[in-house]
């Protein structure tokens, strides 16, 4: 049985048992069958549910921490006295497979302050960027290769 699965079940009797229907309760049940699951993982084989939970968790770190930058770095260029922006489109070729990657790196990059994402190739390899500041589109390239991309190829590979 798939661990999550199984943590969903463990989530659903503990609501059962205690009688509690709430969502704080179901969380606490989540994590008292995360808890669980984790003192038996070599023996149900589910060490690889912990260690993609830590990734996921890193994603959603990530970003946080982009949309804090972005929003930073657009509102110095807003407040700004002369806009000394150059904005522009530029192509990025992307690694992930799946449609579900594909959408979810479109979304995360055009969630960023700064950046919208208007097409994806017929192909579906690239995606155009528009950015506020494509000053230096490289940059701008390595910036989603090592951010989001990479983190979610580390979550579903």
């Amino acid at each position: 049985m798939n661990p999550f699965v199984a943590n969903l079940l463990l989530a659903l009797v503990w609501l059962v048992v205690t009688g509690g229907f709430s969502l704080a309760n179901l969380i606490f049940g989540f994590l008292i069958g995360a808890g669980t699951l984790f003192l038996i993982r070599e023996q149900i084989g589910a060490g690889g549910y912990f260690g993609r939970g830590r990734k996921v968790v890193s994603l959603i770190a990530f970003l946080f921490y982009d949309l804090a930058i972005s929003a930073w770095r657009v509102a110095r260029v807003v407040s700004a006295r002369k806009l000394d922006v150059k904005p522009g489109v530029f192509l990025y070729k992307h690694r992930v497979d799946s449609e579900f990657e594909i959408a979810l790196l479109s979304n995360l990059v055009g969630l960023t302050p700064g950046t919208l994402i208007f097409d994806i190739s017929d192909d579906e390899r690239t995606l155009f960027v528009h950015a506020l500041d494509c000053s230096d589109p490289d940059a701008r390239r390595r910036e989603i290769a090592d951010g989001f991309e990479r983190r979610i190829l580390e979550v579903f590979r």
